[in-house]
């Protein structure tokens, strides 16, 4: 059975997320299409409102 890949947009997100987490800026977004941008921004955004909020990663 073929396994379904995510949404792109999500990865964008999750690799966002990922992003913040290591600590990298939000000028190292890899992406330039304004969709998979703001995504991945948001991703990048909610990592770092919850590490700020105490949660560790």
């Amino acid at each position: 059975m073929k396994r379904q890949k995510r949404n792109r947009l999500t990865r964008a997100h999750s690799r966002g997320f990922h992003a913040a987490t290591v600590g990298r800026s939000t000028d190292d977004c890899p992406f330039l299409k304004l969709d998979f941008r703001e995504e991945w921004l948001s991703g990048w955004r909610e990592a770092r409102t919850e590490m700020s909020a105490g949660y560790s990663f």
